[in-house]
Formats: C-alpha cells, structure tokens, sequence
C-alpha cells in the first residue's frame, strides 16, 4: 500500500486528484491536509469530495505537524495562493505558502523518510515568453508575485533533492475543467460560464496573448506519474501539458464560441498590452510520462464545464462577485482573521 499526502487538497485541484486516484487504484492510502478555506465552494457537486480519502486533517500549511508525515511515501504540495490577482493583493501570504511552507515541509519530509515530493509549479513563470515555445532549460520571466512564488520555490527545493528524496516541480499549463470546486477565476472556465450566463465572451485584452491549458484530469495524471517516480534526476524540473493545448486567448474564446453555437465575443481593443503571454514546449513529459501523459480534449472539455454550469443551478449573471472567484474568499477570510 502506497501511502500518499495531498497538501492543499481542499482547493481546484484536490477533489479531481483524489478521485483520480482512488477510483482508478485499490493500492493507495490517500490522506489530505487542508485549512479548508474554500471546502465550502462547492460547485454541482453531490457529495463531500473528501469522503474518497483514507483520513482528512485540518491545519495552516505555515504551522505543519511533521508526526503527519510518519510512514508517507509520496507528498503532493498543492497548497498555494493560486493565481496573479491574489498573489498581488495578498503578496506575503503567496510567499509564506507556496515558497516558505513548501520548503520547509520538503525539509521535513526528508527527515521523515519520505521518498517523492511533488511541487505543483506553474508555466507562468516564463511570464513575458514572446512566440516560441519555452522548454524547461529556457530563461524564466516572472511577472506576478504567484510566478515569482513558484520560481523561488523551485530554486530552494532543488538543494533537498537526493538519491532517496526525489523531487519533481511539474510546471503546469493554466488548469481548467469541471471539479466540485470549480474556479471561475481560470480563463476557460470564465469563457465557458460568462458564455452561458450572459450569451457572450468579454476578453480583457486584445486576444494576443498566448496561454498553455491542461485539463485538471490531466492534472492529475501528471502528479500520479510524478509521486511514482523512481528513476532519472534526482530533482526534475518538467513543463505539464500538451503541445497541442497552446492557445491565444482569441483562439481559445472562438473555440468555445463555436461549441456552443456562437456566442457573441467582445475584445477590449484599448486595452493595455498583457506581457504574460507564453508559448510552452511539452515535448519532455510527453516523452517521459508514458500511459499518464495528457489525455483530455478540449472541444469536449467545454462541452462538459458548460454541461455543469447548466446543471447547477448556478444563475448568478455577476458571478464575480461569488465564492467561485478564490479572491473574494480570501478578502472575507482576512477579515475574519483567518488569514
């Protein structure tokens, strides 16, 4: 029996994560650790997605009991401040959590006797990566504190990496997908919903800017292939994704357009130019990640989230303003000095 902690399991990613791995395998023990800020964002979901875990624990990542990681074999280190708009408001909470904790949990597993460490990392670290496709030896441009983050986190883990302690940093594409704790903060999800919600597509920019996808299922078959890793670098740095999920920000809004029959989309021509804009070569994990390589289709991926929102119930035609966007948990979470 494998036994596997998932840090941060309560978020996006988690829930699909944890069903990835307990429905597809009978030989994993799967605990999770969470401060559940958002276990209450619950999106069409018909039951707790953590009821699949052999045990759930609740704690700050910032104060981690290390006895947790008595027997662990893999750890998967999702925890983290998600994206570019929180990182900004919430610039020394990004840092403590998806730089300062991961270390030092890293540092902890390895005392403990754990073998794999796995750090969700992000593509967006290539920031300003202009037209051609970055591979992992490329020069990083970050751009936001949630990029520096990960750059900083990646750089500190890469000291602890040794023969009994592998490290893997899976660069991840922008997630996107149906999970019972949808994000509508992440670009296809936000196209997808505001398409059905408001019969049309807003892009903030002017539709150049161009951004790597990977499903969230995908997702999670890269971090399975990742905590089983025994053989090559010691510390492995790998871009997650697929090639043929590069898009341009106009392209991926007229991709949803078309599959649901052509929803209106609106560019905002005099919008300021977005440097965050990035091209992402694949070419390492798909020759490395063999059956657990990336699978999803993107025509389909739209299909199902527009199938969820439909489904739930969700009506809300200004839903930036709802729990669904983790910025505005953050905010309340802060005032309530949870945060």
């Amino acid at each position: 029996m494998k036994k596997i902690l998932i840090i941060g399991n309560m978020g996006y990613i988690g829930p699909v994560l944890t069903a990835h791995l307990k429905q597809n395998r009978n030989d994993y023990d799967v605990t999770g650790f969470d401060l559940g800020l958002f276990g209450h964002c619950l999106f069409n979901a018909q039951s707790l997605p953590e009821i699949l875990l052999n045990q759930q624990y609740y704690g700050d990542v910032r104060n981690f009991p290390a006895e947790i990681l008595e027997g662990i074999d893999s750890v998967i280190y999702l925890a983290a401040i998600s994206n570019d708009p929180m990182g900004k408001e919430f610039e020394k909470l990004t840092h403590e959590i998806n730089h300062k904790a991961c270390v030092e949990i890293a540092k902890l597993a390895k005392e403990k006797g754990v073998k794999n460490f796995v750090l969700a990392s992000s593509c967006s670290v290539y920031g300003a990566g202009g037209m051609e496709a970055k591979k992992e030896v490329d020069d990083l441009a970050p751009l936001s504190a949630y990029a520096i983050s990960k750059v900083e986190a990646e750089k500190s883990l890469e000291g602890l990496a040794g023969d009994n302690f592998k490290i893997t940093c899976l660069r991840f594409a922008t997630a996107c997908g149906d999970s019972p704790r949808l994000r509508l903060d992440l670009i296809l999800n936000d196209f997808v919903t505001t398409a059905i919600l408001k019969n049309e597509i807003s892009i903030l920019s002017d539709g150049t800017p161009l951004r790597p996808l990977i499903h969230v299922k995908d997702m999670s078959r890269a971090l399975e292939w990742a905590m089983n890793r025994d053989k090559g670098e010691n510390f492995l740095i790998v871009n997650a994704g697929a090639n043929s999920w590069n898009f341009s920000v106009l392209e991926l809004a007229e991709r949803v357009s078309k599959a649901l029959g052509g929803v209106t989309i609106k560019i905002n021509k005099d919008a300021p130019p977005d440097k965050r804009s990035y091209k992402v070569n694949f070419d390492k994990f798909e020759s490395l990640a063999g059956d657990l390589k990336c699978k999803e289709d993107i025509h389909e991926t739209i299909l199902a989230l527009a199938s969820s929102v439909r489904n739930s119930g969700f009506i809300n035609k200004d839903f930036y303003s709802s729990d669904f966007i983790r910025l505005n948990v953050l905010r309340k979470m802060q005032k309530q000095g949870i945060v």
